[in-house]
């Protein structure tokens, strides 16, 4: 058997022990390791600066029509247009629904369920922080990692980029720039955060993510570099300088669709500008280079005739675009129909780069090499399975499908915005033929209940393994850590939401000691801070013009619950987010 541990050099100084303790913690046991640095990077006799170079930029919310090469003929996207026709097209590729379970996938090779990532927001965006991400798998071999742009998996310790892998970061927070916490901001000169700490740039906000990625580049080029460059657009607010969008109103186009076009085409300059540079590094032909988006699009336009859009399975909410370069490798101007996914992204990853994978727990994609190499490649069937719908309690066959490469079931479709959907007898599932209808027209549902049951038995399958893995439970914040104090907790984002109700945070509390509370949106009138954690109440009296009171904390897991008592008035829920700071000396 081989070992999984690799002979490093050049990643992080604690990376090593990080992942050993999370391995021990979560595994209970450490692999027999040793630890060799080496001036030149190497791993196991094979030399790591011959490794590709990784590039991977996933847009947000961007369909699979918001392509020219998808015969949109609004839209001007000529790089991304080139780079499809001269590269791979995988015209069967599938995503998530919606935003942060697509890149849970895509970071671990596993299905989001299993990662503690349950939808977008109110506590089920969460990745658990032991996790073993692409990066740490890549830094561990010797590349540099960096991101740039949407992580959306979490925003505290230890579920942020630089704890899962990333040695260079620059990110916004939660799932958009101008969402809680961070309304203020703008996609114009925004303030993100760079290594931990907030930083105001000076550019729209793409082309800053651009700007950054392509520094990293150049300040790496002569070491492998995994570069994950996942862009907020054209994800709302929509805003864009109207030298982008007001050439398609003057096509007639709505305003929302014209700026949506206006934002995938400043993307696509970016796109053209950064792949320019790599062929003036001379590394364009020994980078692999991967573009996709993360669901259809959020708004009703051109879907390139699939039905659905985001947040729905039907094709055009899980179907997107995928476009795969790598000269050094692969034969470009071809078109792969085999149906593959977000999961298959770390085993192909790791396959290309000759990287063996940490310890980690059960990764479901499979390596696509054999397919990106050779279009008759031997490819056995399967099943590909997405769900996703509101609520921290995923409930069966809700918003669900199961794809092959022929047929598909859709459970209760369009029901993502419910925690769940009303009990009955029968499940409502519907069934497509894909390569005869794929604009899902057609229910076969009635026509065909042997396809139907079987497809349901392996549905029934998936689900029951991904809720044995952690059942269901998000990723917890922890408090008491030096890497991050105080912790913002943010209400809308990270609290435990139920019925539409907030509920505290899901918390671990390190050490214990003396934990400073901070409410950051209550009036400073004066009350009552009411902190319930492990089932104990405590009180503290704040005066007006104060918004924090001290805590004695004990240590542990649990539901940290924050309320707020103006004078004369009853408890109720923050209006907004606090900080947790401690323990205090």
């Amino acid at each position: 058997m081989q070992n999984p541990w690799k002979l490093v050099s050049g990643c992080e100084a604690d990376l090593i022990p990080r992942l050993l303790h999370r391995i021990a913690t979560r595994w209970g046991w450490l692999p027999v390791t040793i630890l060799v640095i080496l001036p030149h990077f190497t791993t196991f006799g094979v030399d790591v600066a011959s490794r590709p170079n990784i590039l991977v930029i996933l847009t947000d919310d961007q369909g699979y029509g918001d392509l020219g090469i998808h015969g949109n003929d609004k839209i001007k996207t000529p790089h991304l247009d080139r780079f499809a026709r001269e590269g791979v097209r995988m015209t069967r590729f599938y995503s998530n629904p919606v935003c942060s379970p697509t890149r849970a996938s895509i970071m671990t090779g596993r299905y989001y369920y299993r990662t503690g990532v349950i939808h977008t927001s109110r506590g089920g965006a969460k990745m658990h922080g032991d996790e073993v991400t692409i990066a740490e798998h890549l830094a561990s071999a010797g590349y540099k990692t960096g991101i740039f742009g949407k992580w959306h998996l979490g925003d505290n310790y230890p579920m942020r980029p630089q704890d899962q892998g990333f040695q260079e970061v620059l990110v916004h927070t939660s799932g958009g720039i101008e969402q809680p916490p961070d309304e203020q901001n703008s996609y114009f000169d925004p303030e993100l955060w760079h290594n931990g700490r907030k930083v105001k740039s000076q550019a729209y906000c793409t082309d800053v993510f651009f700007d950054a990625a392509l520094k990293f580049i150049e300040a790496h080029h002569e070491t492998p570099f995994f570069v994950y460059l996942p862009t907020n657009a054209p994800h709302t607010p929509l805003e864009v300088s109207p030298k982008y969008s007001d050439p398609y109103k003057a096509l007639g186009l709505d305003d929302t669709t014209a700026k949506v076009y206006g934002m995938v085409q400043n993307i696509d300059e970016n796109v053209g500008r950064l792949l320019a540079r790599l062929d003036e590094l001379k590394l364009r032909e020994n980078t692999l280079v991967i573009f996709l988006t993360d669901n259809g699009p959020q708004q009703q336009r051109y879907t390139g005739g699939l039905r659905g859009r985001k947040s729905f399975t039907y094709e055009g909410g899980i179907r997107v675009p995928c476009f795969v370069q790598w000269p050094a490798r692969l034969e470009g101007g071809r078109t792969i129909d085999r149906i593959a996914a977000h999961i298959d992204f770390l085993p192909t990853l790791l396959a290309a780069c000759d990287v063996q994978p940490l310890p980690s727990p059960k990764i479901d994609g499979v390596d696509l090499m054999p397919l990106l190499t050779d279009n008759a490649a031997a490819w056995p069937e399967r099943t590909l399975y997405f769900q996703c719908h509101r609520g921290l309690s995923p409930q069966r066959y809700q918003n669900c499908a199961a794809v092959t490469q022929r047929y598909k079931l859709v459970g209760y479709p369009g029901t993502f915005n419910q925690e769940s959907v009303p009990a009955s007898g029968e499940p409502m599932l519907e069934l497509y033929d894909l390569q005869a209808d794929p604009g899902e027209q057609r229910d076969l549902a009635a026509e065909n209940p042997s396809v139907l049951a079987e497809l349901r038995r392996g549905y029934d399958a998936w689900y029951d393994s991904v809720r044995a893995a952690r059942d269901f439970t998000p990723g917890m914040i922890h408090i008491g850590n030096e890497r991050e104090n105080p912790v913002r907790l943010c209400l809308y984002q990270d609290a435990t939401f139920v019925d539409g109700k907030p509920h505290g945070w899901s918390i671990a509390i390190e050490r214990p000691g003396r934990y400073r509370v901070t409410l950051l949106n209550e009036p400073a009138s004066g009350g009552t801070i009411h902190v319930n954690w492990l089932r104990q109440p405590l009180t503290q009296r704040i005066n007006a013009g104060e918004k924090s009171a001290a805590f004695d904390l004990p240590a542990g897991s649990g539901t940290l619950e924050v309320t707020f008592a103006a004078a004369g008035q009853p408890a109720k829920d923050t209006l907004g987010d606090v900080t947790v700071e401690g323990p205090l000396p």
